[in-house]
């Protein structure tokens, strides 16, 4: 009877051990990516800016590796319509800038995927926005 009691506190403390690390492990929809601007100015140097924020306390997210990115005019029924997209620098904590050839106005659709830093999964979004002349 002892031993039953013993082997259950003893399991009770390891699962108390776990547990914390367990969920210190965020879902990849703890974290969004949104858009600074619904609108961007149509262009060849149109610049596209996302923050990443975790849903669960609001906080910027630093540091992550974007891995993948696709610009294309989906919202307009065009998803074979795309254009590169290339990273900038940013100096905002959480801001990711991107720069781009917004060739026609009207919609678009960025798809952008990272990694988190101490994450194991790979968050994911498509954004949608308007090119204005």
């Amino acid at each position: 009877m002892e031993s039953k009691f013993a082997l259950r506190a003893a399991m009770v403390a390891l699962l108390s051990l776990i547990a914390p690390f367990e969920s210190a492990q965020a879902a990849p929809e703890d974290f969004e990516f949104q858009l600074v601007q619904n609108e961007i100015e149509q262009g060849n140097d149109a610049v596209v800016a996302v923050k990443l924020i975790d849903k669960r306390t609001g906080a910027p997210v630093e540091q992550a590796v974007v891995f993948t990115t696709r610009m294309d005019m989906a919202p307009e029924g065009m998803e074979a319509m795309t254009t590169s997209v290339d990273a900038l620098p940013s100096n905002e904590p959480g801001i990711y800038r991107f720069k781009t050839n917004l060739t026609m106005a009207g919609g678009w659709r960025f798809s952008i995927a990272a990694k988190v830093q101490g994450e194991s999964d790979t968050v994911e979004s498509r954004l949608e926005f308007k090119a204005v002349q």
